[in-house]
Parts: C-alpha cells; sequence; structure tokens
C-alpha cells in the first residue's frame, strides 16, 4: 500500500510540475502579489493630503488658523484661492482633497465671542483619503476650539492657569492599541496576500477529482485495482504538502523581511494555516467532485475565491454588514480564516479563543470531503476516457 501510494504521490507531483501555466500561478501568484502589495503600501500610512484655503477674512485670528492647518500632519497646504468657487473647481479636478473656507469678520466674531463658522469641505470619492483627513481636521477643531475658550476666560478675568485647567479638567487621551501608529501596510499587505494565495489554492484544488478522471490514465487506474480513495488520499497529501510549502516564502517576507507583526508563535499560526489548508482543499475537492468538466471545476473556484475575501470581515467589517449576508460568509472557510489571522498577527488571544475558529475549519473539512467522497463511491462523477 505504501508503495503504491509513493508511486501516486510522485506522479502527482510530476504532473504539477509539468503543467506550466499551474507551476507559474502557484510560484508566482502569491509572491507576485505580495511584494505588490508591499509597495503600494510602502508608505504605511496616509500623509499630506493636498489642503487648498480660502481665507476671507485675512486678519491674525484667521491666520492663526492657517498656521494649524500648516502644523498638521496630515495636510499638506498646497495652494490658497480668492473665492468659494475657485476652491470648489479646484476639488473637481482633484487638484486638492481638502477645502478650507475662513469666512470675513472671522476674527472680529472671535474676538467678541461670537459663534463663526470655518467651512471645511472634504472630497469624498476617495474613503481612505477622506478618513484621514477628517480626522486631522477635527484634530485642528479641537485645539481652535480649546485655545478660543481660554482667551474667553481670560478676558473675563480669570487667570491663565485657571482658564487652562477648566479646559483640561476632563482629557480623553487617544491611544489605539496593537496597531499603535495606525499603519496601513501592517493592516492590508499580509491580508491581500493571503488571499491571492487562497484563491491559487482553490483553482488547483478544483482539478483534483475532474483533473484525474478527465484523463485517459483515469481507466488505467481504474483498472490496476487502485481504489479510488488510495488514489485520491495520495493526491491531497501532495497537494497540501506543496500549498504549505508555498506558504513559507511568503510568510518570511512577510514577517522577517518587511517585518509585519505577528503577535503569535510560529508554531501556532503555521498549524492554523496548515488547518485552513486541509480546509480550502477540501472545498475544491468538492467543487471539482460535482462538476462534469474541468472548465466548470475552475468556474466554481472563481466563484468562490473571488468573492470570498470580501466578505470575510477582513477589509469592511462584518457587523457593517446586513445580517443575512454574515451568516452567508460564515458558511466560507476564508471567512474563518482571515478574521483568525487578524487575531493571531495582533492580538493572539489564545487557543482558547482561536479553538472554535479550529473546530469550524475542522467541521468543514469533514464535510466538504464527505461530500467527495459520495459522490466518488456512488458514481455520480462521469468518467471520461
Amino acid at each position: 500500500m505504501l508503495r503504491q501510494c509513493r508511486a501516486i504521490m510522485e506522479r502527482e507531483l510530476f504532473y504539477m510540475w509539468r503543467d506550466k501555466s499551474l507551476r507559474n500561478i502557484l510560484l508566482i501568484g502569491p509572491l507576485l502579489g505580495l511584494l505588490l502589495f508591499a509597495g503600494v503600501y510602502s508608505y504605511q500610512r496616509i500623509g499630506n493630503i493636498s489642503t487648498g484655503i480660502v481665507d476671507l477674512d485675512n486678519s491674525s485670528a484667521s491666520r492663526q488658523v492657517v498656521t494649524e492647518l500648516k502644523n498638521t500632519q496630515n495636510l499638506q497646504v498646497v495652494a490658497y484661492f480668492d473665492s468659494y468657487a475657485q476652491l470648489e473647481e479646484a476639488i473637481k479636478r482633484g487638484q486638492v482633497i481638502v477645502g478650507v473656507v475662513i469666512p470675513e469678520n472671522y476674527g472680529k466674531n472671535v474676538a467678541l465671542q461670537r459663534q463663526t463658522k470655518v467651512a471645511v469641505m472634504i472630497d469624498g470619492m476617495n474613503m481612505a483619503y477622506a478618513t484621514n483627513a477628517s480626522s486631522a481636521v477635527l484634530t485642528i477643531t479641537r485645539t481652535l476650539g480649546a485655545q478660543v475658550g481660554i482667551q474667553t476666560l481670560i478676558a473675563q478675568g480669570i487667570q491663565v492657569n485657571q482658564a487652562q485647567e477648566a479646559y483640561q479638567s476632563i482629557a480623553f487621551p487617544e491611544e489605539a492599541w496593537f496597531n499603535p501608529t495606525l499603519n496601513y501596510a501592517y493592516f492590508m499587505v499580509l491580508g491581500l496576500a493571503l488571499n491571492v494565495w487562497q484563491q491559487c489554492l482553490t483553482l488547483a484544488s478544483c482539478m483534483t477529482v475532474i483533473g484525474e478522471n478527465g484523463l485517459r490514465s483515469w481507466l488505467q487506474i481504474k483498472a490496476s485495482g487502485v481504489s479510488s480513495f488510495k488514489l485520491f488520499f495520495s493526491k491531497s497529501l501532495v497537494h497540501i504538502g506543496v500549498f504549505m510549502l508555498l506558504v513559507f516564502p511568503l510568510y518570511f517576507l512577510a514577517f522577517v523581511v518587511f517585518k509585519l507583526p505577528l503577535a503569535c508563535g510560529w508554531p501556532s499560526f503555521l498549524l492554523f494555516t496548515f488547518l485552513f489548508t486541509i480546509t480550502l482543499h477540501s472545498l475544491g475537492t468538492m467543487m471539482s467532485s460535482i462538476s462534469r468538466n474541468a472548465v466548470n471545476a475552475s468556474r466554481y473556484g472563481m466563484i468562490i475565491a473571488l468573492p470570498a475575501f470580501v466578505i470575510s470581515g477582513y477589509t469592511w467589517p462584518l457587523g457593517a454588514m446586513p445580517h443575512w449576508f454574515q451568516s452567508a460568509a460564515w458558511v466560507l472557510p476564508q471567512t474563518w480564516f482571515f478574521q483568525g489571522v487578524n487575531y493571531l498577527t495582533f492580538k493572539n488571544p489564545g487557543w482558547g479563543f482561536m479553538s472554535h475558529y479550529c473546530l469550524a475549519l475542522g467541521l468543514m473539512a469533514v464535510l466538504f470531503y464527505s461530500v467527495a467522497g459520495l459522490r466518488l463511491v456512488f458514481g455520480s462523477v462521469s468518467h471520461k476516457g
């Protein structure tokens, strides 16, 4: 039995290596994806957001607002305009992302303690720019509001230290945990690279069954007395082993070269990856067993692999999706994997928390392999000579 299994495994390795397109996809795809995404997010966070200013007051108070804008970390003042219409046209053309309009009599209203409004327009076409710009503007408004409030109290005869204490009596210090620099690269690069990897694995796994019985050698194998179980068990061992070997250089580049965070230990992370690899292979095998031909199997794989990452909750929170969508997402092993990867890389919540992720992946693997096995046993797959 061991000799037959070894022969089948050697045969499968030969076939996988001989298939040039499959070889290139598996070897180059995930690594190219990692390098591409690492380059895209190499700046790690969005800064220097182009900002335009319309100062209709031109007072010392309005110039103070301009100075605060210039000193803000994520904003870069690149243009000054004479009117609201000019600023609007610049935003339409993409010349600036943020527009600030300081109204007439701004300094006078501040001095007289009257309510005044500074208009801030943010181009919402790019959400990443818009979110960072909103955060930067909010920081400025807090600073200016505190300064004006303190000056008002001083004008009323309150001493400087007392005025400052009045505005600092309640502090809300912001502290980001697990990713304190809010680094985009830490959050996105690994997930996007693993998405490429799982897509390649899904497509390759979808050929496990249909890729075999669609060959002339299928009849020879059947005639030799090799059982279907032994054949596909041996093939699966090869596939899973190759898939794991492919993820090692990806992890080496991600965690050693690019120094992405890994809160848990290597054994835990590789074990979780291994379990997902088995589950993903089982899903592809099931798709392969119910397909009439290789083309349909590839289509099924694409239908599952492409949207799986989008609805996994990695880039957009599951809680922000409709409830029925959330339920559908948890049916896919990719959701359990990418959610688990997020916890392991940033937080390492421990085995007690991660056990239900592992259990879910294990149950899925048993279910998918069982369906594929039943299809083979009852001859539901059409064999073509």
